[in-house]
């Protein structure tokens, strides 16, 4: 099925921008929010719950770009602990 929609130019920005942070077309990242809707209707109640969830969504092994799950873990951890923190630079950690 094909939907067109109108969206307010700022909206349309942020899809953009969200949907080129995780490497997906502005279709296909729209299309995993609207997947997003059960689970904001009935949160998962466990672990187990939202990988049930992930697997029938079709989430789970989508970044076949990515060998090492556990090492791009890392990695992403390690960016983010060297990012400075937004807003309170005289914070020390």
């Amino acid at each position: 099925m094909t939907l067109t929609l109108e969206l307010p130019q700022e909206l349309e920005h942020e899809l953009v921008g969200e949907a080129n942070q995780v490497g997906l077309s502005l279709a296909e990242y729209t299309l995993r929010l609207l997947l997003l809707r059960p689970l904001l209707a009935t949160p998962p109640k466990s672990g187990a719950d939202l990988v049930a969830y992930w697997q029938n969504a079709g989430l789970l092994g989508m970044r076949s770009d990515i060998p090492d799950s556990q090492q791009h873990a890392r990695q992403l951890r390690a960016r983010a602990e060297q990012r400075p923190q937004k807003g309170n630079s005289n914070v020390s950690t």
